[in-house]
């Protein structure tokens, strides 16, 4: 049993009898060191920011009509008219689930993909990918597995058992062009889940909303997902504010209490806005740190994440690269742009890879944008591209399409900065290494 078996399996052991959540109040309750309010505040609106963010997610697809322990199947690619989550990809069909594991547990099945890539990644409430069916880690064959909640005893050894009882799948279906589009849904088709009924849970408060209510959907949530034991730390940070297993009262603050809570906040906000900028920078293109899709302790960037690339996958799944000009601000859609990959220098992948173009948002978060001839994504798949006489691959970026290279046209907003991200599915070694550097965005 490696390290990780050990771990999950310890943490199991302790879930299923009850042992977890009191281990963890007790820890919440006795904290050494009390941190400030001021603190607090900060640290628990970065760390509970996920949470927020997926309980928004949850209740928004409910609303939308879908059912707990259910699939709903994305029969087209994402566009600029049709967007649910920030910083969606162009290359897969969206298939969406939301668990409710407190009952009892669920089966997934999917059918034989032959050559087709696809994933089925179940995700718990603090945005970590605990398990991964798909491609890369059950072949091409038809599987069928289930999954359990935290609290449950373990009758099947093969089971996935899920850290909170709700778990978020956003699977992805490769897509290569309309054509294709009848043989993916006919694959999508043989998806399913069969679990007991369960309602839908209520709805929670956004991260723009007042601090009272902000902390008190915190609060809520962690209390519904209880954090794991390796947070301790931090839950001693936040206990003056926010305890596992507490309810939260705004009232018990004094006014000059309230203000050191804000003040905590304002410092999570301007925290918040640094993160991406200590991210490695190369040619211009921001890699993501190891801890993406799988963070750990890493609150901060679980948290940019949350708000800039909500359900990213692990790197050995799929490496998302991010170039956004001077300063992260974004490149003036006003102006040509383009990318040159030599020969013998493309992107290292075992599936495939793309290059998408977003809109920035105020807030940071990333969308397409309408265009012309409705393209959002360039990549390895893309008909029709053109090649320079040494083999090289040039791709355009503007908001008018260059006369000469129309195919290799990536097009901008027609207004505003845009940023651009390269995904890289199932990405060999010399890219997950970094040995394999993308070259920069240049001035056309």
């Amino acid at each position: 049993m490696d390290r990780r078996q050990f771990v999950s399996a310890t943490a199991g052991a302790l879930a299923s009898t009850g042992i977890y959540a009191q281990a963890l109040a007790q820890v919440a309750s006795q904290a050494a060191a009390p941190a400030s309010l001021r603190v607090a505040a900060r640290n628990a609106w970065i760390w509970g920011l996920p949470l927020i963010e997926n309980a928004e997610q949850r209740a928004a697809r409910f609303a939308e009509g879908l059912k707990p322990n259910s699939f709903r199947h994305d029969r087209a690619l994402v566009t600029a008219k049709g967007q649910f989550v920030t910083t969606p990809n162009n290359d897969t069909l969206y298939s969406q689930a939301w668990l409710n594991l407190e009952k009892g547990p669920v089966t997934i099945s999917v059918p034989a993909s032959g050559e087709r890539y696809y994933c089925v990644p179940l995700m718990d409430m603090y945005t970590n990918n605990f398990a991964i069916v798909g491609t890369r880690t059950s072949g091409a064959a038809a599987r069928t597995f289930t999954v359990i909640g935290p609290n449950a005893k373990r009758t099947d050894p093969l089971a996935i058992r899920a850290p909170t009882n709700s778990a978020w799948i956003l699977g992805r279906t490769l897509v290569d062009g309309d054509a294709d589009l009848p043989k993916a849904h006919a694959f999508q088709d043989g998806w399913s889940i069969k679990g007991p009924a369960a309602g839908a849970p209520r709805s929670f408060a956004k991260r723009t909303a007042p601090w009272d209510q902000y902390f008190a959907s915190v609060q809520s949530l962690m209390n519904e997902s209880p954090p794991p034991m390796t947070d301790a730390r931090m839950l001693d940070s936040m206990a003056p504010l926010i305890q596992f297993g507490k309810a939260f009262d705004s009232a018990r603050y004094s006014l000059d209490q309230v203000d050191e809570i804000k003040a905590g906040v304002a410092d999570a906000a301007s925290l918040f806005l640094q993160i991406r900028r200590t991210l490695p920078v190369r040619n211009g293109w921001s890699l993501p740190r190891d801890t993406i899709g799988n963070f750990g302790q890493d609150y901060d960037y679980r948290a940019a994440v949350a708000v800039g690339g909500l359900a990213a996958l692990p790197p050995v799944e799929a490496m998302y690269l991010r170039v956004g000009g001077p300063e992260g601000r974004g490149f003036d859609g006003a102006k040509s742009w383009k990318l040159t990959f030599a020969a013998d220098q493309l992107p290292p992948v075992d599936s495939f890879w793309s290059l998408s173009m977003y809109r920035l948002t105020s807030d940071g978060q990333l969308f397409f944008a309408d265009n012309p001839i409705d393209r959002y994504t360039i990549g390895d798949r893309t008909a029709g591209l053109k090649r320079g006489a040494d083999g090289a691959l040039d791709i355009r970026m503007s908001r008018t399409a260059p006369a000469d290279a129309n195919a290799n046209w990536l097009p901008a907003p027609a207004e505003g900065n845009f940023v651009l991200i390269l995904r890289a599915y199932l990405p060999k070694p010399a890219l997950l290494s970094g040995s394999y550097v993308l070259p920069p965005v240049q001035t056309a």
